[in-house]
């Protein structure tokens, strides 16, 4: 993977007059030109793929230069990806969530126009916890009593799971989790958090409705006294932490679970363990699609890109590299429609976002 760790800044500069493909390179000394090399940026949980993927890009067309693949987490790329179209902003976002229509609003406001939004497959937000762990079975309710600032609008004081539950262990509620800047950490709040809300106040549904900041404040905001750590983007350092402290709970995306399965377990929510064919299914209350989104106006400048994207499309099938790897396939009927996007070219129509 050392092919596709963040490369030195580059100091290429560009001029557009009439689109990015029209481009000066200031750089070079007044010659036509771009940058050479793909440059994507996002989330923790999509980056493992785009490496994959930029693997097999390399393979298949020699003279290509390597990839450049940040793993910033999806709320940070999403800012980055937005910032503008030229060599200095990135082709392409992972994310792990939807794009906000705040976050293509900015993408208008900073001259980006034309995003290409592609469904790569499904994820699942996995809680886990070492192979000597508790053995935790826990609820939507659980997670939210044990994990929100405020649960029933009141400061939450809960030291352990059995706190939360007295059919749980009486061991300290320590969750390892991704940042918020992180899509991992929007799906968990919005998949796992909410839920759990809801079910523990049936009154947050209407709520919900009616005063969207209000459930927001009351249901996904999460807690900062210690029962929930920031690991960072570092998905591999959360496992780690779940070795030297078997009490603890991490949380990322089942990607990880299944490749490190020799040294976690999954925890089971609901009831359902995380598994290949629950997230499939949807029986798993943390399955969420993944994403790329790229700039249409990058295709003609960005030599690759359209053919970067060709090979993963090719890559995302039910017996495709990128499932070996942990992603769940998409449904075929979803597949085609992602396929067509990336032949098409066809941008992302803004009213479909929230």
């Amino acid at each position: 993977m050392s092919r596709f760790v963040l490369a030195s800044r580059l100091a290429l500069s560009l001029a557009c007059a009439g689109g990015l493909a029209a481009c000066v390179d200031q750089a070079a000394g007044g010659g036509a030109g771009s940058r050479e090399q793909i440059k994507a940026v996002g989330s923790s949980t999509v980056y493992p793929f785009t490496t994959i993927v930029a693997e097999q890009f390399l393979a298949n067309t020699p003279h290509a230069r390597p990839p450049v693949i940040e793993s910033t987490g999806t709320g940070a790329g999403m800012k980055l990806f937005c910032a503008g179209v030229g060599a200095g902003h990135p082709d392409i976002e992972d994310a792990s969530r939807r794009m906000k229509r705040s976050e293509y609003d900015q993408c208008v406001a900073h001259g980006v126009h034309g995003v290409l939004e592609i469904r790569i497959g499904i994820d699942g937000i996995a809680f886990a916890e070492a192979k000597n762990g508790p053995r935790m079975r826990l609820t939507t309710a659980d997670i939210y009593r044990a994990l929100a600032a405020a649960p029933l609008g009141r400061r939450n004081t809960a030291r352990t799971w059995r706190d939360v539950n007295p059919a749980l262990p009486a061991t300290p509620i320590q969750v390892y989790g991704p940042p918020a800047t992180s899509g991992t950490r929007d799906a968990l709040a919005e998949l796992i958090l909410a839920h759990g809300c809801e079910a523990v106040d049936p009154g947050m549904t209407a709520l919900r409705e009616r005063d969207r900041d209000a459930f927001d404040a009351r249901c996904l905001r999460v807690r900062e006294d210690g029962a929930y750590i920031d690991a960072g983007e570092n998905d591999n350092l959360i496992v780690q932490k779940l070795q030297s402290n078997p009490n603890a709970i991490g949380v990322f995306g089942y990607g990880y679970l299944e490749e490190n399965a020799r040294a976690v377990n999954g925890v089971a929510i609901d009831g359902v363990v995380p598994t290949y064919d629950t997230i499939a299914s949807g029986a798993y209350p943390g399955a969420r699609p993944l994403y790329l989104y790229v700039k249409k106006a990058h295709l003609n400048a960005i030599p690759g890109l359209r053919a970067f994207l060709a090979t993963y499309a090719q890559a995302w099938g039910r017996d495709g590299p990128l499932v070996k790897r942990g992603l769940i396939a998409a449904p075929p009927a979803v597949q085609a429609r992602s396929a067509a996007i990336v032949r098409a070219e066809t941008p992302l129509d803004p009213a479909a976002l929230d």
